[in-house]
Order: structure tokens, then sequence, then C-alpha cells
């Protein structure tokens, strides 16, 4: 019987922040997999190598972690002052799902590259030396992100001394805005960034999970949806690496089980068995006051040297790093007085935080400001760096779309 051949797409391996994945542009991708739906996800499901009953990625792209088992789609944006218009796809290891329903922050620095490396940018607006400034309209969230991409030479500049932990070798250093973060599409909270309308709620949680049964939390959405709890009230200290959490089934379980419940109260899903399909948001993390301890690397960060400690899950493990999105939900909280983020911090007015994670430190900041009577941000900040890994065509067989 004759079997199907491959076929060759073109493609760029990127590495954004502590993530990396597979760039596509829009035009470049076979025409069934250029709008959404049952063949796109196919394709990119077989890029990627999921579903994957091993959980290696071996006949894949990815890298069997939730940081490293992602899609990415560019085109020229129609939108009035956007350069482009980027799509992400985050891919399920072990299952034949992609969420589509977040970003991925640190994949949008290499967004911004990518937008110029993929000559999707006005030739024009590219300086000869300097830093271009590209518009993102980040297509699944419908927001806006702005990257300052360093150029030298007419090119993406990609190397460079910005160190940032969770990520081996030095580069260039890319700035990123994200405006108006707040996500005001989900939940009933009238338009808040909080979706119930509080700075801390108190979810009723099975006693099997938290003693008690009642576990406060912070919701947010603001960069991606994100439940905060605090490290001591589940037990923890925050100063866990992800052997503590991911060699645990019990505590990947119990974390699931109150991230379930929190989107449920966050109103992003209807029941608890929604979560299932949606994986990718909301995330869960617990943070915690600072505290001496080392990090993966085996280097040591005094209490002194960070206003809080975090620790988030994503895709139902605990994170190696921060994700991008998380941090910005992390800078927002903590831009607000009264969130459990802020408290861990030390309370009080702040425009930026300085967070330990299980990799280092990350500085973020946001503007934050009362409104009528509700809080509102204008905008995060924080630094990220990105460069190509590989270019050129990814293969898969041509019966899988």
């Amino acid at each position: 019987m004759a079997q199907a051949p491959q076929v060759r797409i073109p493609a760029t391996y990127m590495r954004g922040g502590t993530s990396k994945g597979v760039f596509f542009r829009l035009e470049d991708l076979p025409e069934a997999c250029r709008v959404p739906g049952e063949a796109r996800d196919r394709l990119f499901l077989r890029v990627i190598g999921s579903p994957d009953p091993y959980g290696k990625h071996t006949d894949g792209m990815g890298g069997a972690t939730s940081s490293t088992s992602k899609c990415v789609i560019l085109s020229r944006s129609a939108r009035p002052d956007h350069d482009v218009d980027y799509l992400y796809g985050q891919v399920a290891i072990d299952t034949a799902f992609i969420d589509w329903s977040g970003n991925c922050g640190n994949l949008s620095t290499a967004a911004g590259a990518f937008a110029l490396h993929a000559g999707l940018v006005d030739p024009a607006r590219i300086p000869q030396e300097g830093v271009c400034t590209v518009r993102i309209w980040q297509a699944n969230i419908g927001k806006t992100i702005i990257a300052h991409v360093p150029v030298s030479g007419g090119q993406v500049q990609e190397t460079g001394d910005f160190e940032l932990d969770g990520v081996t070798f030095p580069a260039a250093e890319i700035v990123l805005e994200f405006i108006d973060p707040a996500d005001e599409s989900d939940g009933d909270g009238g338009g808040s960034m909080f979706p119930t309308g509080n700075l801390v709620d108190v979810l009723e949680v099975p006693e099997s999970l938290v003693p008690g049964g009642r576990l406060k939390a912070t919701l947010i959405n603001a960069g991606i949806p994100t439940i905060f709890v605090r490290a001591a009230d589940i037990g923890y200290t925050g100063t866990e690496l992800q052997g503590a959490i991911n060699g645990d089934v019990d505590a990947l379980a119990r974390f699931e089980a109150l991230r379930a419940i929190g989107a449920v109260r966050m109103g992003l899903i209807p029941d608890l068995a929604g979560a299932a399909k949606r994986q990718h948001t909301p995330k869960i993390a617990f943070v915690a006051p600072p505290a001496d301890h080392v990090v993966s690397s085996g280097k040591a960060i005094a209490a002194g040297d960070v206003d809080l400690l975090v620790r988030a899950l994503s895709m139902g493990k605990l994170h190696h790093a921060m994700m991008g999105t998380a941090a910005v939900a992390i800078a927002t909280a903590a831009a607000v007085p009264g969130t459990l983020v802020n408290l861990a911090a030390g309370g009080g007015e702040r425009t930026s935080v300085r967070f330990g994670h299980p990799s280092g430190t990350l500085r973020v900041g946001a503007e934050a400001k009362l409104v009528d009577g509700q809080w509102a941000v204008t905008k995060a900040i924080m630094s990220r760096s990105a460069r190509i890994l590989m270019e050129g065509w990814v293969r898969v067989p041509a019966d899988v779309f």
C-alpha cells in the first residue's frame, strides 16, 4: 500500500524568554490550516509530536514540557496602528488537545523579533541601528503588546549581555509593554480585572485539599487569568523547586483540583469538569514573603534580594522559572494594595516588584489606579530576550491534515 509522503512547511524554531516554540507565517501554512479548526490542530499536534504516551516528544519538535510545547502563527495585521497579529497555541503533551485560550508572555518576546525576521514589518520602520518598536495584536486575548526590539545593521540584534534567570546564556534585551493587560471579557466582575469584584476571595474547597475547607485566594485577569494563594495555607514555604512538586502525584492532583475550583469562581468554566478542556488557563500560583533560599542553578538568593516569592504551575506542572503572562499578573496584583501578592511583598503602593522563582529572580512593573471604585492597570512592563535556534522547514506526513 502506498504511503503518504512528507510535506515540508517553512518554520522557525525560536526561544523567547524561558520558552521555546515553532513559529510560522500564516501565509506559509497549508491552505486548510490557515483558518482555525481541526486541520490546523492536527498539524500542530504532529509538529510538536503530541499526543505522546511516553511523555518525550521524540517524534516531534516539542520538549515534553509546558515551556517547550508551543506553536505560534504570525501575519501582517489589518488593525490600525498594529504591525502583526500573533496567535499562540499551547500543545498538550499526552492528549490530542491544543489550548487557544491564552497568551504566552515569553513567546511574545520572540513574536516581536520574528515579525522582523519574517519580513512582516514595514522596512521603512526598521532603523539601521537602534530599537524597532513592534506593535503586536495578541489575537488569543485581544490585547496589544509592544515589543522594543534591538536592531543592528538593519537586522534583529540577538546577542548581548542581558541575563535572564532560567536561560543559560545572555542575549540582547527586548523590553515588552503589555497594554491594558486586564482581561475584562471573562467572569462577572462588571469589567473589573478582579472577576468576582474582590481583591481576596475565600474558596470553599474539600477538606481533603485544605484543612478547614476554606482557602483565601486572589483571582485576577491580567496578563493571563491567575489564581494566587498563600504558600503557608497549602503547606509550602514558597522556596520549593520543581522536584518538590512535580515528583508528588498527590500534590499535582491537589493543585489541579484547586485550579478547577478557582476557574469556576472566576467564571471561566461552568463546572469542574470544564477544567480538562481549559488546561492553559487559569494558572495557579502560590506566594510567600521573602526568605533565604537556593534556586535550581545552585545560586543562593538572600531574602533581601526579592520582595516576595512566587511559584506557579503551568499545564499541570510547576514551572521551572515563571511564565511571562503570569509575571504580568504578579506585577499587576502586586501594584494593588490588599491582594495576597501585594501583602506577601509587604503591602502598600508599588509600581514594581522583584520576585523569586525556582530559577532565580525577575523584576516586573505595572501601573495600577482606582477608576470609579475599581482597580485598572494601564500597562505592565518586563524585559526578556529571544533568538532563533533553527530555521528552515518542518516536515510532517501529508495525510496529517
